[in-house]
């Protein structure tokens, strides 16, 4: 747990019993709200989707993120006005900064929609990415896998999540075929080295406008088919590779001047070296374990932050492994909630469980997740392996 200075400049403080406005009505709007409505905020949210998850918990307005009208209203019911995902419509943003309170601004979300100006941004922190290279052309990219060797991963610079708009390229052959289907997206590409890493990490890191900035514990994820599964904390890895991970995410949310909170994703080679591969200015599903196994959950600090109140302790309480809940396990768990859970019971762990109200149960989505708070963390990957839930991860 790492955390920095503190500006003793008077800054604009968003005090309990006021509206907070959400931009987007997803699950981390929804984990938002029911942190923030503890500290006696009020929310609003503005999404597309009737009943969406966070919709069913907060007053919400039904609209398409680019209706300016609808903007107007969300920031006239609004003391200040937060987002759950990087994709807002750059007008609309633009629009929200002139006429309310927004104090994560545009300019962090200008950085984090393009993979190429977050690249530069982060080599600004003093902080190591991945070799990269801006593609242009097909020969553009055929000099640029000729220089990086193979394999590397062709990515779109906006618009890519979960594995989507990207392209690993294990074959010169396959260079005409993967330049046609991501340049069809009509973005900037990227070309990076392949990181042939032994872990990857991510850290959750905190900064209000009055200058504090605290970072959560690492965490060690897995993933399977580019989708996040597992979030073990404490990672399994040294003391000093914790360390340099928690510093690393507070130089760059300095660096950046982040409101709110920035989660960065790392891996970690096997000489011990770390390089960023991604950000998000927003919650992050490797954060969810923060919500039983810290003192403050990264929702609750993610308030904090932006309505400028002290920030909360990050402290880890106890082992946790984070679990996603896909379509496909939530059949097997709710069966397995309506029992007594003998397997819990043997392996001395406690399962949260969070389900996101979602209502079709698409495979590969995500419902929901569990948190298996546990003495070890053997105990809590134990339990996971013997509901035979995610036996097909």
């Amino acid at each position: 747990m790492m955390e920095s200075r503190v500006s003793t400049s008077p800054e604009k403080i968003i005090a309990p019993g006021s509206t907070i406005g959400v931009l987007g009505g997803g699950q981390l709007g929804r984990m938002m709200a029911l942190a923030g409505s503890n500290l006696g905020y009020r929310f609003v949210t503005l999404d597309p989707m009737p009943d969406g998850p966070c919709g069913q918990i907060a007053e919400q307005i039904i609209a398409n993120y680019d209706d300016k009208d609808a903007a107007r209203q969300l920031a006239a019911l609004s003391d200040v006005i937060t987002y759950e995902f990087e994709n807002v419509d750059a007008e609309v943003a633009a629009m929200l900064m002139a006429e309310s309170y927004v104090p994560q601004g545009s300019e962090l979300l200008y950085t984090t929609q393009h993979r190429l100006r977050e690249k530069r941004a982060i080599e600004v922190a003093g902080v190591r990415v991945a070799p990269y290279a801006e593609i242009t052309s097909e020969d553009d990219l055929r000099t640029a896998v000729e220089r990086f060797g193979l394999p590397c991963v062709l990515k779109t610079a906006t618009g890519g999540y979960d594995g989507k708009g990207q392209w690993v390229i294990r074959s010169m052959d396959e260079i005409p075929e993967a330049y046609a289907t991501l340049a069809a997206a009509k973005t900037e590409l990227v070309l990076e080295q392949f990181i042939r890493f032994t872990k990857e990490l991510s850290v959750i890191a905190a900064r209000s406008p009055r200058g504090e900035v605290k970072a959560f514990p690492v965490a060690e994820n897995i993933h399977v088919n580019n989708i996040l599964h597992l979030s073990i904390v404490p990672a399994r890895v040294s003391f000093d590779v914790k360390d340099q991970a928690e510093a690393l995410a507070i130089r760059i949310a300095e660096s950046m001047n982040v409101v709110g909170l920035i989660a960065v994703e790392l891996f970690l080679t096997e000489d011990g070296e770390l390089f960023v591969n991604e950000l998000a200015p927003r919650p992050h599903n490797s954060g969810h374990y923060t919500m039983e196994a810290c003192r403050t959950s990264q929702f609750e600090q993610h308030v904090r932050a932006i309505c400028n109140l002290p920030l909360g302790d990050t402290m880890l309480l106890t082992p946790v492994v984070m679990v996603n809940v896909l379509g496909e396990h939530v059949e097997p768990l709710l069966a397995l909630m309506a029992q007594e859970d003998e397997a819990a019971v043997a392996f001395n762990v406690a399962p949260k469980v969070h389900l996101y109200g979602k209502k079709e149960a698409k495979e590969k989505r995500k419902m929901g997740h569990v948190n298996v708070l546990a003495d070890h963390l053997d105990d809590a990957l134990a339990w996971i392996d013997k509901t035979q839930i995610w036996r097909n991860q």
